[in-house]
């Protein structure tokens, strides 16, 4: 990466060494991560480390290579962690850890320009990482590969293999996830009944490295169990929808896959009939809830957070939705209203929120999607800042499956870090103040940001 003038600037102002720097801009791959053994100091930092814990001020996080290596307070760092690093005085600015989409597609169709125009918007934006819901994963995972050895910038992704019935491939997404190949019948891309090798089924959708099964649509109840059974035998977790149509939301959760998608999804327990197809959906029953929410979903999350299994709540794809419906005059399938009542309901019960988005902004937008669910969580759905800053990294990590490694600012972490200039728990919108994002402790500061082109996100054409 060329190192950008503003941030030589700050370089020269806070005394860094420009070895690392200048070793890291001249690598092949101009994005990858500095070397064990190069490391640098982040002091005088406002530390929100992620865990839900006070903010902590005049606190050193010490980087070595991708991982942090120490935190301490400014007074308590050692020498020997000083002699030889690289120093960055971020000036009592409030540092946190990389952010994370726990619902993102970024091929589906395929298209690789707008996918690293995205991704880069996200990255800068803080994202450090994504969990892609299933797409075509011949692209993706060209992609999670390109970004892993820093050939692009872009977070990390971990990705879904599909599972759903075979009367969903009729839908016209997965002859586009699929060109070339028949829908259904490919690792990534499963069409499963009774009758499929189940064994079989799951070790192919391993065999794509994916991070987990997406249980989807067009499937009863006891498919959906069996999936999850299997998958949790061969040590591969799943992703499910809240209804898998006609598996209802009760039989989803009785399943116990890991994370559960669209808060909405749970009011069709209150249909007098969940619809037979995801092809086949109609909006939920409004009336039945209450300012609270119902005794009947609050029962469904009561027993989602007993098992453990993480929501992916998915509050601004609601909003698209209703856009969409005012544009077109038909009735959402859910309102942003009733999404931000269960999930309050949701968090009364103890179910742990992460925060995905499902949706794409148009190139003009300046952040990522994820900030807009960061604001839905706290101003619609009453979430405080350090609940959803919490819900959007280590719970993210937890739905990604990666909490060994990322979600938390600590020793043996990978040393993605978000440093802002204005402290979001004073008001969660602050978020757009980032100075810069640390991923695996490459730098990428915000004024390095190449805004979003109309060619890029396929804006200009007709």
């Amino acid at each position: 990466m060329a190192v950008s003038k503003t941030w030589l600037g700050v370089v020269v102002a806070m005394g860094i060494g420009l070895t690392a720097l200048s070793a890291q801009a001249q690598t092949a791959t101009p994005f990858a991560a500095p070397v064990k053994g190069s490391r640098t100091i982040y002091r005088n930092a406002a530390l929100i480390d992620g865990t839900g814990t006070p903010l902590r001020r005049g606190m050193s996080i010490v980087v070595d290579g991708e991982r942090i290596v120490e935190v301490v307070g400014d007074r308590d760092i050692s020498g020997e962690s000083l002699r030889g690093a690289a120093i960055v005085d971020v000036k009592g600015q409030y540092v946190l850890p990389g952010l994370i989409d726990s619902h993102v597609h970024v091929a589906t169709p395929p298209d690789r320009v707008q996918a690293e125009a995205v991704l880069r918007r996200n990255l800068y934006g803080g994202v450090t990482a994504v969990r892609d819901m299933a797409d075509d994963l011949r692209s993706v995972a060209e992609i999670t590969r390109a970004s892993l050895v820093g050939e692009i910038a872009a977070p990390d992704l971990y990705y879904a293999a599909l599972m759903a019935g075979p009367s969903f491939f009729d839908d016209p997404r997965t002859a586009a996830a699929a060109m070339g190949v028949t829908p259904g019948k490919v690792p990534w891309m499963q069409a499963v009944d009774s009758r499929t090798d189940l064994p079989m089924a799951v070790a192919m959708a391993r065999g794509t490295y994916a991070s987990a099964i997406k249980a989807y649509a067009n499937m009863p109840g006891p498919m959906v169990k069996a999936i999850v059974a299997e998958a949790h035998r061969q040590k591969i977790a799943v992703w499910a929808h809240g209804a898998i149509f006609p598996g209802s939301p009760a039989e989803v959760v009785a399943a116990a896959p890991d994370v559960i998608s669209h808060v909405c999804y749970f009011a069709y327990q209150l249909s007098d009939a969940v619809p037979a197809s995801y092809q086949q959906r109609v909006p939920v029953a409004h009336d039945r809830f209450g300012p609270d929410g119902s005794p009947v979903t609050a029962a469904l999350f009561r027993d989602m957070a007993k098992r453990g299994i993480i929501l992916d709540a998915t509050g601004r794809v609601y909003l698209e939705y209703e856009a969409r419906a005012a544009q077109n005059g038909k009735p959402p399938l859910c309102t942003a209203d009733l999404a931000a009542r269960l999930v309050r309901q949701a968090r009364r019960e103890g179910v742990e929120i992460s925060t995905g988005t499902d949706g794409t902004a148009p190139a003009a937008h300046p952040w990522p999607e994820l900030h807009d669910e960061l604001v839905f969580l706290v101003e619609r759905a009453g979430m405080t800042p350090a609940e959803v800053i919490r819900s959007a990294t280590l719970v993210g990590a937890r739905a990604a499956g990666q909490a060994a490694d990322m979600g938390t600012v600590e020793p043996g972490k990978l040393a993605n870090l978000v440093i802002l200039s204005r402290n979001p728990l004073d008001n969660i919108r602050n978020i757009d103040s980032i100075e810069m994002t640390l991923k695996r402790g490459h730098v990428y500061p915000r004024a390095d940001f190449t805004p979003l082109t109309p060619a890029e996100m396929r804006e200009d054409k007709p």
